[in-house]
């Protein structure tokens, strides 16, 4: 599994840094954290238009750990 921590970051860095993990791979597991609604949807459309399935859990702290996989 990969892991993105692109907590911080504004957009479209974690979108940019989550399609590059996921190029990298033919499939598998890829866990990004992000601390917006907004990072979170960039980064679950990217993953979504390029064939990965993803699931989001709202993290403690008000941020978001999205599961991309494929």
């Amino acid at each position: 599994m990969i892991t993105v921590d692109a907590r911080g970051l504004s957009c479209p860095q974690p979108a940019l840094l989550s399609k590059e993990a996921i190029s990298s791979l033919d499939g598998g597991t890829v866990e990004v954290l992000v601390d917006s609604a907004t990072s979170r949807d960039n980064v679950a459309r990217v993953a979504q238009r390029s064939g990965w399935t993803v699931s989001v859990e709202a993290g403690t702290e008000g941020g978001y750990r999205l599961v991309l996989e494929k």
